[in-house]
C-alpha cells in the first residue's frame, strides 16, 4: 500500500487509484520565461520520485508535465503583463523563441538531474482550442461572465471555492485586477481580450467571445485554464493525482479545481500533493539578491547535478529545504564516498534482499519518505549480505532514487588526456590563462575536468 499526504484533505491516506493498477498523474511544469532556479528544479525531482515509486510499485503511470507558454502575467490576481511578452522585449526575441529557448534549457536540467520523460509535455499554445471550449462550457452555464476586457470565472458561484487552501475570503488576494468591471477580488480570468492594458499583445487568437473592443473576440487565455483543459485532453476529467510547488495552493491550484469541476461536473483530483519551498541561507531565493541560484549556477562551481538531486533527496518533499553551499558540498562528498563503497563491491549482481526491499518499499511508500529510503540503502552497505547481493539490492533502490549508482566505466579520448596534462603543466606554471583556455577546449569537446588533490579527474559532461 502506498500512503500520500493528501492536501486537499489534510491527512495521509492510503492511495486507491482510479483503474488497478495504473496512475493518471499531472504535475504543474514551469512557465517558460526564464531559467528555472533549483527550487523549481526540486519540485521537479519531487514528482519525478512520486513517478518512479508508483513504476516502482508496478503501476503504470501516465504522468502529464506541461509548459506554460502563454497567459501567465506578473501578478497571480490578473494584473500586470505577460512574463513571456515582457521577457521578450527585453531580449529582443519573439515569444515562440523565449519560450523554445528556456524549455531547452530546462529539458537539459532535468536531463541533467536524471528526471524521467513524461508521458506528455503539452504546451498551452497547442490546445488553445480545447480552452476555448473549456471557456464556452463555462459561460453557457453562466459560471462565468464576460466584461469588455476579459472574461472571468465568478467565484460565488462554486461552492466551497477555498477548500484546498483552507483560507477565509477575507484572507484572499484583494489587489483589483486592471479591470474596473470586475465582480468581486478573487474572481479569476479566463481569456483576456486583445484589448486595454493587453491590446498590443504578442500572442493571441481569435475566439468566439465578444467584446467591443475587438474583432474575433481575439485575445489569450489566462494561466489556469491552461491547465485544466490540458489535464482533461491528455488524461481524463477525474485525475489521480494533481501535484506542484505549495505557492500554487491558494491561487493557481485553487482556480484548477474550481474552473474544472464546474465545467465537468465531477471532481478534479483524487490527491493533491504539494512540495515546499526551498530557501537559499535560510531566505526566500531572489533575483535581486543573486540567490536565484540555476542548475548551471552549481555545475558551474564544480559540483556535479546529481548532488544537487541527492541533496533534494536527503529532504522530505513536504519540507522545507535550506540551500547553501557548505550543504551541496556536503551532499557531493556523500554521494561520491556512496558511490566508491558501491565501486568496491561492484561485482555480477547477485539477488535482491527481499528484506531489505519490504523495509525500502515501507519507507517509500510512507508519503514518499526520502530521507528514510537512503537510510535502508546505506543499512545495506553496512549489512552482511554477500557484496553480489548488496550490488542487486543497491542497484534496485536506484529505481527510485535515480542516483545512477551502477558505476560506469569511461574511456577518455586520448586527445582530451592530452589537453588535460597541457592544462595541469599549465597550472603548474601559474599559465592561468593558456589554463583557462585549454579548459575552454575540453569543455568544448563535451567534457569537464574537476581539479583535485589526486589531480584533474575527466568526466564527460550529460548533455554529451
Amino acid at each position: 500500500m502506498i500512503y500520500l499526504f493528501n492536501t486537499i484533505t489534510k491527512k495521509k491516506e492510503e492511495f486507491k487509484p482510479l483503474k488497478e493498477k495504473e496512475v493518471l498523474m499531472y504535475y504543474c511544469g514551469p512557465t517558460t520565461y526564464w531559467t528555472q532556479h533549483i527550487g523549481n528544479l526540486r519540485g521537479s525531482t519531487c514528482a519525478d520520485v512520486v513517478r518512479r515509486t508508483f513504476e516502482y510499485n508496478d503501476y503504470k503511470v501516465k504522468m502529464i508535465r506541461n509548459y506554460t507558454d502563454v497567459g501567465h502575467l506578473t501578478s497571480d490576481a490578473d494584473a500586470g503583463e505577460s512574463k513571456i511578452e515582457k521577457r521578450a522585449k527585453i531580449e529582443k526575441l519573439s515569444p515562440e523563441e523565449i519560450t523554445e529557448k528556456y524549455i531547452k534549457i530546462y529539458e537539459k536540467d532535468t536531463r541533467d538531474l536524471n528526471i524521467l520523460e513524461p508521458w506528455g509535455k503539452p504546451k498551452a499554445t497547442e490546445n488553445i482550442p480545447e480552452i476555448i471550449e473549456m471557456v464556452k462550457i463555462l459561460l453557457e452555464k453562466n459560471i462565468a461572465y464576460a466584461t469588455d476586457l476579459a472574461i472571468y470565472f465568478d467565484v460565488s458561484k462554486f461552492k466551497n471555492y477555498n477548500r484546498l487552501s483552507g483560507q477565509k475570503e477575507e484572507e484572499k488576494r484583494t489587489i483589483k485586477a486592471d479591470d474596473p468591471d470586475k465582480k468581486h477580488p478573487s474572481d479569476f480570468s479566463l481569456w483576456f481580450f486583445k484589448a486595454g492594458k493587453h491590446k498590443n499583445a504578442l500572442q493571441y487568437w481569435p475566439s468566439p467571445f465578444k467584446s467591443p473592443l475587438v474583432e474575433n473576440g481575439e485575445g489569450f487565455p489566462g494561466w489556469h485554464i491552461e491547465c485544466s483543459a490540458m489535464a482533461k485532453k491528455y488524461l481524463a476529467n477525474t485525475i489521480d493525482i494533481h501535484m506542484g510547488g505549495i505557492e500554487h495552493i491558494p491561487v493557481h491550484h485553487t482556480n484548477e479545481i474550481a474552473q474544472s469541476e464546474s465545467a465537468n461536473e465531477t471532481k478534479f483530483a483524487n490527491y493533491w500533493l504539494h512540495n515546499e519551498h526551498l530557501t537559499v541561507d535560510g531566505k526566500k531565493m531572489s533575483k535581486s539578491e543573486g540567490t536565484s541560484f540555476s542548475l548551471s549556477d552549481v555545475i558551474k562551481k564544480d559540483f556535479e547535478p546529481l548532488a544537487l538531486k541527492y541533496f533534494f533527496l536527503q529532504a522530505h518533499y513536504r519540507s522545507k529545504q535550506n540551500f547553501t553551499w557548505e550543504a551541496i558540498e556536503a551532499a557531493q562528498k556523500g554521494l561520491e564516498n556512496l558511490k566508491r563503497q558501491i565501486s568496491e563491491i561492484e561485482t555480477e549482481a547477485g539477488e535482491i534482499s527481499e528484506e531489505f526491499k519490504k523495509e525500502f518499499i515501507e519507507k517509500i511508500n510512507d508519503d514518499i519518505n526520502t530521507p528514510q529510503a537512503l537510510a535502508v540503502l546505506q543499512s545495506v552497505l553496512k549489512s552482511d549480505l554477500s557484496n553480489e547481493d548488496k550490488f542487486a539490492t543497491i542497484l534496485d533502490f536506484d529505481k527510485v532514487l535515480g542516483l545512477e549508482l551502477k558505476p560506469q566505466k569511461i574511456e577518455v579520448p586520448s586527445e582530451i588526456q592530452t589537453l588535460a596534462s597541457e592544462r595541469e603543466q599549465a597550472r603548474k606554471g601559474k599559465d592561468w590563462q593558456k589554463a583557462d583556455e585549454l579548459r575552454g577546449e575540453i569543455e568544448k569537446a563535451g567534457w569537464a575536468v574537476k581539479d583535485t588533490e589526486k589531480g584533474p579527474q575527466i568526466k564527460p559532461t550529460r548533455s554529451s
